[in-house]
């Protein structure tokens, strides 16, 4: 069953055509990656998904509803959650307190529970931080502060922030960027476990060994357009994704 549907999608930032009727369908349960060469759009569509961005045209539905128009933390709290290309945490705080805030909202200035994560009390969320902490890895440095982690463990940190709002729809944008092979692959086997328990994801991704090490289904995007969505083990030989990367030559 599809979980995330875009219809027609079109973005037009000035003369420049960003998005030209995109279509996709995320099943759910499922790992798509979304691949093209720099400036395909590839991030413009992904922030057309969380509310950053509303396309000219066109329908983004998650779960049956339309993400057009509502509040980027509407969209975090109907189950969708997002790690960002440069990891977005709080520098100056614990681990701990990295994971807890996103059980939290500001009404009036103040901090209070928000009792959509299913947590009314802050020992129980103590707790789930730390279990969450403790999935990717983090546990013995949940109280030292997360500006002096490497970049791979502040990507698991990020992670992590996501995991404890339990989202339905996780979208990574380049988890793996900047990482050294061994982070890598150490992020490819945690993504592998966190999909094994039947997350969606959407992973937009540069590195081909990291695509092909998650994806059951790929979508290529070239200048704004899906160009070819196919399984894996079709798409490396595939002339237009060819084309796309490398005027022609083997990807």
């Amino acid at each position: 069953m599809s979980i995330l549907s875009v219809k027609n999608v079109n973005k037009n930032f000035g003369g420049l055509k960003a998005l030209n009727d995109v279509n996709l369908e995320v099943q759910e349960g499922t790992v798509h990656a979304i691949i093209g060469p720099n400036g395909a759009g590839k991030s413009t569509l992904l922030n057309c998904f969380i509310g950053r961005l509303i396309p000219d045209t066109g329908s983004v539905t998650f779960n049956g509803q339309s993400l057009l128009g509502i509040q980027p933390h509407e969209i975090n709290q109907a189950g969708v959650s997002r790690v960002f290309q440069t990891p977005e945490i709080f520098e100056e705080l614990s681990l701990i307190e990295n994971v807890m805030i996103p059980a939290f909202a500001t009404r009036d200035g103040a901090f209070t529970i928000n009792a959509w994560h299913g947590v009314s009390d802050e020992g129980l969320l103590r707790d789930k931080a730390s279990e969450m902490l403790a999935d990717v890895g983090l546990a013995e440095k949940r109280h030292d502060i997360a500006g002096q982690l490497s970049r791979g463990d502040k990507r698991r940190l990020e992670l992590a922030m996501c995991l404890v709002q339990d989202p339905r729809l996780l979208l990574l944008d380049e988890p793996t960027a900047g990482m050294a092979r061994a982070d890598t692959n150490n992020t490819i086997d945690l993504m592998k476990r966190i999909a094994s328990r039947g997350m969606t994801m959407v992973v937009i991704e540069h590195d081909m060994h990291v695509v092909f090490s998650l994806a059951e289904r790929i979508s290529v995007l070239a200048q704004g357009t899906v160009i070819v969505e196919d399984q894996p083990e079709n798409i490396k030989g595939n002339l237009k994704v060819q084309e796309a990367y490398l005027g022609g030559a083997h990807l």
